[in-house]
């Protein structure tokens, strides 16, 4: 069944996706540079979000060699706000490995752009059939649900072994000078048609007439997944400091979550108004007023964060943090959301 249905999917998916397809910016061209920028600002995040980011990153860093001599500050201020930044070091890295190893030109081998940091199956496939039209599949969740419900597939798909096998089965059917469309195609029908929230709009769909969950009344009941993991908790009490118009912060460490980012002062453990007070104390610090206290949380992919931020007046920027100007944190500073929403609610006061 599976590869019958694979095997129909070229000649009705095209003609849908010429109709139907997206005017995104990042299909304006085929440039390796640009489509690798946008898979990877894609990643973990939704379209609509990304294509202000996608055109200010090109704007600032039009080149390979621009991104791989960026500085680290500018780079993650200008993806402050898209999370997961392992993502765009990873970029940078790739930039300069490209201009130590391929001369600035990005490589067309599968296996060599595979190898670039950052760079999965998934992001490789996509660059590989939409830059240089090879038969390499990109499959990503929307792909996934797509073909679970084709097949009404009950193997989880969170299996590295699944997705290996869906690769597998594509890459035959993939048409020759066609690869571009097709995979621009498959991810396109999964992003409008083949939902993965509520009901599929399966009366849109070009692959209607040979797909088997449709057919049996149980689109809903695919893609399976494995059990989720719960998600850590964690609690945090964040010192929003002012001196005047300067706000204390201070470097994130180079490695882990939120690596080498700039944040608000923290301490682990939700801190009574008493006990933030003395230990704003103990940071060196003269307190002059507590304005207010909120109470926000963040979710990171295992992990969540609880936290309650104190509004803090003090005497003089001291305490062995970076005071900036509000003008230079807004320019300069690169604040993960998880802290910006803190600096945001200020603003709004």
């Amino acid at each position: 069944m599976e590869k019958s249905c694979f095997e129909k999917l070229p000649q009705v998916l095209l003609p849908w996706f010429r109709e139907n397809r997206r005017q995104l910016p990042w299909r304006q061209d085929r440039e390796p540079y640009h489509v690798w920028v946008s898979e990877i600002m894609l990643q973990q995040t939704r379209v609509e979000a990304v294509k202000g980011y996608y055109r200010r990153f090109l704007d600032r860093l039009p080149t390979i060699s621009a991104l791989a001599g960026c500085d680290p500050e500018l780079l993650h201020k200008l993806w402050e706000g898209l999370g997961y930044y392992s993502r765009v070091r990873n970029l940078q890295k790739a930039a300069q490995m490209i201009m130590e190893a391929y001369g600035g030109v990005f490589p067309q081998a599968y296996t060599q752009v595979r190898q670039l940091p950052g760079i999965g199956d998934y992001t490789a496939g996509a660059i590989c059939s939409i830059c240089f039209d090879a038969p390499t599949p990109a499959v990503d969740g929307n792909v996934l649900r797509v073909t679970a419900r084709l097949t009404a597939d009950p193997e989880p798909i969170d299996l590295p072994a699944h997705k290996q096998r869906i690769r597998r089965a594509l890459e035959p059917v993939y048409p020759e000078g066609e690869c571009a469309n097709f995979t621009q195609a498959l991810m396109e029908l999964g992003a409008t048609v083949c939902l993965p929230n509520g009901q599929p709009q399966c009366d849109k769909c070009p692959c209607e007439s040979f797909c088997q969950a449709r057919a049996e009344g149980t689109q809903l009941d695919f893609p399976v997944r494995l059990p989720k993991r719960q998600r850590r908790m964690e609690e945090k009490t964040v010192f929003f400091l002012r001196c005047g118009d300067l706000v204390a912060l201070e470097k994130r460490p180079d490695t882990g979550l939120l690596a080498g980012l700039w944040q608000f002062p923290n301490v682990p453990g939700l801190l009574e108004t008493q006990q933030a007070l003395a230990r704003v104390e103990a940071f060196g610090l003269h307190l002059q007023n507590l304005n207010r206290q909120v109470e926000r949380s963040h979710i990171f992919t295992h992990v969540q964060w609880q936290m309650r931020c104190f509004y803090l007046e003090v005497a003089a920027a001291e305490g062995g943090f970076v005071w900036m100007n509000l003008s230079q944190m807004e320019q300069e500073a690169a604040l993960p959301t998880a802290f910006r929403m803190f600096w945001e609610e200020e603003k709004h006061v």
